[in-house]
């Protein structure tokens, strides 16, 4: 038995037979062909560009129509490579001068630049090294007339085991036959990440070369709640994830009781329930778990999924679907930030050592005005469909937040004003409260802001010092740390006294034992992933508010975050039993 780890991406728990998919797909010898057979090895090239071309449209098209216009945009990157005159123009050199092969031209010139790619430590390159892969693939497949074993063949459950999904074959992916996917390279922000969590198929990512120590059929467990996989674990193990397999399988129809009704303490104080969304179309899903509202809507991967710049319309046509589909419930949209775990080359400087540090968040958009004024002009025009609101992000000084309100958004107004475009003259404007300046200095932004937003992910990283990609030090990272808890605390109470809601949207708020702490601590507003809406508003249905704020207070005078945890799960184990699901 061999235990492991990676990035949980799209959670839920599997146990299967593997399916392993090498790196290798086609190997290709170095093939020349004849001097005067050239014309006809590039007419053999150019007829599997066009196939290759054919392919990728249909990909495009029935991944837009399944997941929506953000995901079909992966598809569009790879169209673009694929005729990228630059590309096209060194193979066909390569056959007329050199008189390779097709298929070895083509192996060649994407292997170089292949290599180039993967030298560039930047995510969002990476995942364009995945696309050049995906093509050479196709095109190889065209030329040779082999059909590769495809995943569409399966015709029993497996848990895919892959060095790196491409983009079409994340996309195609059956969910009636993958349990779940696990591989050894790619990150949070990359293309399997993406779709995997829009089929909502378990998947964990960035594991490292396990591919070795697997074999095709070799049992494996795949917990993509905590990012643990376990290759031929042991009947005792087994039998373990079966029990909490079936507890999840059970709690989560038990939890569909809870879809329509109000989060309210035992003791009638009542909680808003909001979700964290990504895409346009988990509006839908929000609305039908019960969402009170949009409590933070990212909008990175309107950028990071192509090459090019969205479009104000592209912008605006996102924004409405949100506004229409919550139906007058609020909805606060965050500007762009490109953190250090997403980042997109094309708005990032090489220079830039630490992006956690860095140009991220609203100094981005400050630095990048015209991009940024795009997007606040199309969340004003969306602004008349719903009640929208909007939240700049990586606020670290007053200076930052007044540039972005009185200045950027102002100047998006007057555009708008002087096209006759109507908008929300009053839309409230926020901020995120991520950084340790922005909790000290929370009574001076008061004076500007008209909501908070506390984003526990980084507001840990940054009091903790803590990298959380790290593996060194990601046993630092806990939101429920004694230090992050007190600027929680500070923020909650500076924002009450200066009547401005304050709302939590970050992944604590979907802990059991972090609810109870923040409920406490004065926090009446947590927004989480929609999956996880339910299991919150049951936690609050089950506890007082008394009780709470009794664990709170305790809380805020330990000073080890293993006496918090302890403590927390004691006291609910006393108060509120029926939170716990105990294994047979």
């Amino acid at each position: 038995m061999k235990t492991l780890f990676g990035i949980p991406v799209s959670p839920g728990i599997a146990i299967g037979k593997a399916f392993v998919q090498a790196a290798e797909g086609f190997r290709i010898p170095e093939q020349t062909i004849s001097a005067g057979a050239y014309k006809a090895e590039l007419q053999r090239f150019h007829h599997a560009v066009a196939e290759a071309k054919d392919e990728i449209i249909v990909n495009r098209e029935s991944t837009k129509t399944a997941l929506g216009q953000t995901f079909a945009d992966i598809f569009e990157v790879q169209l673009q490579l694929l005729i990228e005159p630059k590309l096209l123009g060194e193979m066909e050199e390569l056959i007329r001068s050199c008189y390779f092969s097709a298929e070895h031209a083509i192996t060649v010139v994407m292997q170089k630049h292949m290599d180039t790619f993967r030298q560039i430590e930047n995510s969002y390159i990476a995942e364009k090294s995945n696309d050049l892969r995906d093509i050479e693939k196709r095109l190889l497949r065209l030329l040779l007339g082999a059909k590769r074993e495809t995943l569409g063949q399966l015709s029993s459950p497996v848990i895919l085991a892959a060095t790196n999904l491409t983009p079409s074959e994340t996309a195609n992916l059956d969910k009636r036959f993958i349990q779940a996917v696990v591989t050894e390279f790619g990150g949070a922000g990359g293309h399997t990440a993406i779709l995997a969590a829009a089929l909502e198929i378990p998947c964990i990512v960035g594991a490292g070369e396990f591919l070795n120590a697997v074999d095709g059929g070799d049992t494996l467990i795949v917990d993509a709640n905590t990012g643990c996989i376990v290759v031929r674990p042991n009947e005792e193990t087994v039998e373990k994830y079966k029990q909490i397999k079936g507890a999840e399988s059970s709690r989560i129809i038990d939890l569909d009781v809870y879809r329509n009704l109000p989060a309210v303490t035992r003791d009638g104080t009542p909680i808003s329930i909001c979700a964290n969304i990504e895409f346009p179309y988990e509006a839908d899903s929000a609305m039908q778990r019960g969402a009170d509202g949009i409590g933070l809507f990212r909008t990175e991967f309107l950028y990071l999924t192509r090459s090019d710049d969205p479009s104000e319309e592209e912008h605006f046509a996102a924004y409405k679907h949100v506004a229409e589909t919550m139906q007058g419930k609020p909805v606060i949209i965050r500007t762009f930030d490109f953190g250090d775990d997403k980042t997109a080359d094309r708005f990032t400087s090489a220079a830039e050592r630490n992006p956690a540090l860095g140009m991220r968040g609203v100094r981005l958009a400050l630095k990048r005005w015209s991009l940024f004024r795009c997007q606040l002009r199309a969340i004003l025009r969306a602004s008349i469909f719903g009640d929208l609101r909007i939240m700049f992000p990586l606020i670290s000084t007053v200076k930052e937040f007044r540039q972005a309100k009185r200045t950027a958004l102002a100047e998006a107004m007057d555009e708008l004003r002087e096209r006759n475009v109507a908008f929300n003259e009053k839309i409230p404007v926020g901020m995120m409260v991520e950084v340790p300046s922005a909790v000290v200095m929370i009574d001076k932004f008061a004076k500007d802001a008209d909501f908070f937003s506390i984003g526990t992910n980084d507001l840990t990283q940054y009091t903790m010092a803590v990298d959380r990609g790290n593996s060194n030090v990601n046993h630092l990272f806990h939101p429920d740390d004694p230090a992050v808890l007190r600027m929680i605390r500070r923020t909650v109470l500076v924002s009450k006294h200066f009547k401005r809601p304050v709302s939590l949207c970050g992944q604590m708020g979907a802990s059991l034992y972090n609810v109870v702490t923040l409920l406490g601590l004065g926090l009446r507003t947590i927004s989480c992933a929609p999956h996880n809406m339910m299991q919150i508003k049951r936690i609050c249905r089950e506890v007082s508010m008394d009780e709470c704020q009794a664990i709170a207070r305790q809380t805020l005078r330990m000073s080890n975050v293993k006496d918090i945890q302890d403590y927390v799960k004691n006291s609910l184990l006393k108060n509120a039993p029926a939170l716990f699901i105990q294994p047979e």
